[in-house]
């Protein structure tokens, strides 16, 4: 950058000259263009108050079910506690409101709830600050009600992720076990009232998927995942691990599930889609319900008047066992909603269902499921309002689009499409939104009907930006191949035709645009260093 013109503080260089300002975020070089009238007077040294009124969380939308695990839960106050990014979200379904806890600084992992229903700890992964630097993994425990940290453990001890927490559950719920991802996913046990460290031992080579202690023996805990399932014993200060026997039975690639019934009995879930009872105190199985689902088992709850539920990935059902492990009842969830993950006892015979599609439903035996919370299923890259409506847009790489009711939470249509989409943008109407996606495809597509209206091709990289001009009359679409394709728009955003096409040369001030778009509404969104010449 030319030294001619410039000025620069700490954080950002400002060039005349060129017109932007580049600020440093976590390291890397970003520049921004500022608009051309106001390049004359602009100054990094300006200092504007700040606005009398703050933002507040209001609702987080989304849940994490694709990869964590039993992570849903009623407490006492009628709210379900679950997680999503590095936010612990406490809703209450009747009220419609959700509280948050927001004391972490990266994505949260585990969850686990105290015997006293208000204690709760969370698990993050190693996260890093603005300035890059990194940030430990750690679990915080706080308190649901007044959403206050009570105290954080494990900074500088943890490895990149803690990914299985659990309260002790007989001796007033005095301990914690956690298990990191680090190679040997260690198993440490604390006393989480004076975060102290009690032990800490070297629990598997393979992915640990549950660590829990057995609710009747404070000595007992249980950890289970890749080809495993181990029966620790915690005694003196030190820990020792008796691993459970399969004999004669199929040994699973994964144990992915576990609960307990009242005589304290174990009773594991695996992906065979057998559940296995392991009686009380030892590491052999007692009983064998084998084929309790086709596909994985991913879930167990064992409600308060004794019934076993089991949560199914393959065949999506939720089935009621007797105490002689026979088939009571079952229920499937609907196929747009994904494998179930975790099931959670709510009041009267209600059950909370998380799945592997990241929704959370709500329903019993008796009435079926519904929709609760909608989540996307991988990363979230295409965002915008809709611009008279309180309804929004969001779609990602999961290949879901979904327009959103800001008043209900609700999406009030979701859309498969065939490529993953990166970019969206509404048509002023707000009759007509544009999709771009990561193939160099974009779509047009009815806000009413979500039909598909028109799908484009431009380059073959990802559509980084579409954008209508603010009177509807023009269509910028952004490749990642460093060129702006515009289109003129006809019939409320219905009709596209392709007008050319221009490219960032870096040449500056800014040039005047062709004679046939001179004074057009396109030239508000036109790239500063786009050249007459680059115009097809």
């Amino acid at each position: 950058m030319s030294s001619f013109g410039a000025c620069k503080t700490k954080e950002a260089i400002f060039s005349v000259e060129e017109g932007s300002v580049k600020m440093f975020l976590r390291g890397r070089p970003v520049p921004m263009l500022i608009p051309d009238e106001l390049v004359p007077t602009y100054s990094l040294d300006t200092r504007s108050e700040l606005p009398s009124c703050r933002l507040k969380l209001d609702w987080v939308y989304g849940y994490r079910g694709r990869d964590c695990r039993a992570n849903l839960y009623l407490l006492p106050t009628g709210e379900i506690v679950y997680f999503v990014a590095s936010v612990a979200v406490l809703y209450s379904v009747e009220e419609q409101r959700q509280r948050h806890y927001l004391g972490h600084n990266d994505d949260i992992k585990c969850l686990a709830v105290h015997p006293d229903m208000v204690t709760i700890a969370t698990g993050q992964v190693a996260g890093t600050t603005k300035e890059g630097k990194p940030l430990p993994p750690h679990v915080r425990v706080w308190d649901s009600v007044s959403l206050s940290t009570l105290h954080v453990l494990g900074l500088g001890v943890f490895d990149r992720a803690v990914c299985c927490v659990g309260f002790s559950k007989s001796n007033g719920g005095n301990l914690l076990c956690a298990v990191d991802e680090s190679n040997d996913h260690v198993l440490s046990v604390w006393d989480w009232t004076k975060e102290a460290k009690v032990v800490d031992s070297k629990c598997s080579n393979d992915a640990v998927l549950v660590a829990t202690f057995h609710p009747t023996d404070p000595t007992v805990i249980i950890t289970c995942g890749k080809s495993h399932i181990y029966f620790w014993s915690l005694e003196g200060g030190s820990l020792s691990k008796r691993q459970g026997l399969f004999e004669k039975h199929e040994k699973p690639k994964y144990v992915l599930c576990v609960t307990f019934l009242e005589g304290g009995d174990v009773v594991t879930g695996d992906s065979g889609g057998n559940l296995y009872v392991w009686g009380k105190g030892g590491n052999r199985i007692t009983q064998v319900v084998p084929g309790a689902h086709d596909g994985g088992v991913f879930g167990l709850c064992a409600l308060r008047d004794g019934t076993l539920v089991s949560g199914g990935g393959r065949d999506r059902r939720v089935v009621f066992w007797g105490p002689d492990y026979s088939k009571l009842q079952e229920v499937e969830v609907p196929e747009d909603f994904g494998p179930v993950r975790t099931v959670a006892e709510g009041r009267g015979d209600t059950l909370y269902v998380g799945t592997t599609r990241n929704c959370i439903l709500q329903g019993s035996v008796h009435t079926g499921f519904s929709l609760l919370v909608q989540g996307h299923m991988e990363e979230v890259w295409g965002l915008a309002t809709h611009p008279s409506r309180a309804q929004f847009v969001t779609c990602g790489h999961d290949k879901l689009v979904h327009l959103w009711s800001v008043e209900s939470h609700q999406p009030l249509w979701s859309r498969i499409i065939e490529d993953p989409a990166r970019s969206a943008g509404f048509h002023p109407s707000g009759s007509v939104l544009a999709v771009g996606t990561v193939t160099g495809r974009w779509l047009l597509l009815d806000t009413e009907t979500n039909d598909l209206v028109a799908i484009h091709t431009d380059g073959n990289e990802q559509i980084s930006v579409v954008s209508f001009s603010p009177d509807g009359a023009y269509l910028a679409v952004g490749s990642h191949d460093n060129l702006v394709y515009v289109y003129k728009v006809d019939q409320g955003g219905r009709k596209v035709s392709r007008l050319g096409k221009c490219s960032v040369s870096g040449q500056w001030p800014r040039p005047a645009p062709p004679p046939c778009l001179a004074g057009a509404e396109l030239t508000n969104f036109l790239p500063q260093g786009s050249t007459a010449s680059t115009f097809n």
